[in-house]
């Protein structure tokens, strides 16, 4: 048996910076093929409603990038046909993906057809209620686009559901496959059109794989963006059961793609990529939003950084330790602070409400940190960043 690398945090820390497109240079000017290879390296964008400081899917290719045009993504992601590279679907949350990713998905929609996943609320619609949600689709089928708003005020034309039902038959078309997001209106509002509409045909027509290669090349895809990580972790990803997981990384590891390790310090077995880079050092500084790749899953945050972190939206105000929409700092190799951000559109301010530094900061911490708020603001196109 071969022996099993141990890899020293620090070490560890490193491969997954870089796997996450930390510590290269930012582009001067930001154009659709970095954005492209940042959707790319990460595999996707998660979507998250709340507008606080930007909302979620824009700030991961800042933190990486710095500013770029949010114009660029909104095309790739909600613009004509012939320019779509994204589209929306449930991977680790809601997300948006590139297109190449949908054939990968498509079991996870049969599934969802079938009944057998979704949330409870949806099922309903894939068996006794299937009627129901047929005549939705077929209401988009012969009008177009349309979003759970457009049932004549939360009803369908025959009167048959009161709001929520009308959305969640929505919701569940969308699941199984039936409808995707055609764009996004008013205050973040999805409008659901059929795939053919939306996606282009040479992806439509791709070959569909089978469940356990598709779950293969989903672990794959989630160990080529973490760069070292536990089972656990690939299989969050992409919100994948130990259950499909476990078979798929026993595969990565039988063809050599992945590489069983030891990191120092950590419980559980680990996995690396084959192609995963090991930097001497990574060098920059990026806010990351709650939702960001690197952060999203606590337990990793806290095995690699030392950094327990905790979104406290739906803590009330009195309780909150470090603020309402609070974003990491990072600066080099360490996660140094956390920023309690607010962007006042209408006064054209970045609001700083607090700053919460951690133990061993570094003496340059403040400015740097100055320094990115700085360029944050640039890109919402904010005039100033006003502490306190």
């Amino acid at each position: 048996m071969a022996s099993i690398d141990t890899i020293s945090l620090p070490t560890a820390r490193r491969i997954a910076l870089a796997a996450q497109g930390f510590g290269a240079p930012r582009p001067a000017k930001v154009g659709p093929r970095d954005l492209a290879r940042t959707v790319e390296r990460l595999s996707l964008h998660q979507i998250d409603s709340v507008n606080v400081v930007a909302r979620a899917h824009y700030l991961p290719a800042f933190s990486r990038l710095g500013c770029y045009d949010r114009d660029l993504l909104d095309r790739a992601a909600w613009g004509a046909k012939r320019e779509r590279r994204l589209f929306e679907y449930w991977a680790h949350e809601a997300s948006l993906l590139p297109l190449s990713l949908q054939p990968l998905l498509r079991w996870r929609m049969a599934a969802a057809d079938r009944g057998e996943s979704g949330w409870k609320s949806m099922r309903s619609f894939a068996r006794e209620r299937r009627a129901e949600a047929e005549a939705v689709l077929a209401r988009i089928r012969s009008e177009g686009p349309l979003a759970a708003s457009d049932f004549d005020n939360g009803k369908g034309r025959g009167g048959w559901w009161e709001w929520g039902e009308g959305k969640v038959a929505l919701e569940w078309l969308f699941w199984a496959g039936h409808v995707t997001t055609r764009t996004r209106r008013g205050n973040f509002e999805r409008v659901y059109d059929l795939p053919e509409r939306v996606i282009p045909a040479a992806i439509l027509t791709m070959e569909t794989p089978s469940e356990a290669e598709a779950q293969r090349q989903l672990i794959e895809r989630s160990a080529r963006a973490l760069g070292i990580a536990t089972a656990g972790d690939l299989r969050d990803y992409f919100r994948l059961s130990p259950e499909t997981g476990r078979p798929a990384v026993a595969a990565l590891v039988d063809e050599g793609t992945l590489q069983p390790v030891t990191v120092a310090g950590w419980r559980q077995p680990a996995f690396l990529h084959k192609d995963a880079r090991r930097p001497r050092r990574i060098e920059g500084q990026a806010l990351l939003a709650p939702f960001d790749p690197l952060v999203w899953e606590r337990a990793r945050t806290e095995r690699l950084f030392g950094f327990r972190y905790r979104i406290e939206i739906y803590t009330p105000a009195e309780k909150r330790v470090h603020g309402y929409y609070v974003l990491p700092f990072l600066m080099d190799e360490q996660l140094v602070a956390r920023v309690d951000l607010k962007s006042d559109r209408q006064g054209s301010r970045l609001l700083v409400r607090k700053i919460s530094l951690e133990p061993g900061a570094p003496a340059e911490t403040g400015a740097r940190l100055e320094a990115e708020l700085r360029l944050m603001a640039e890109w919402l196109g904010l005039e100033s960043v006003v502490t306190g």
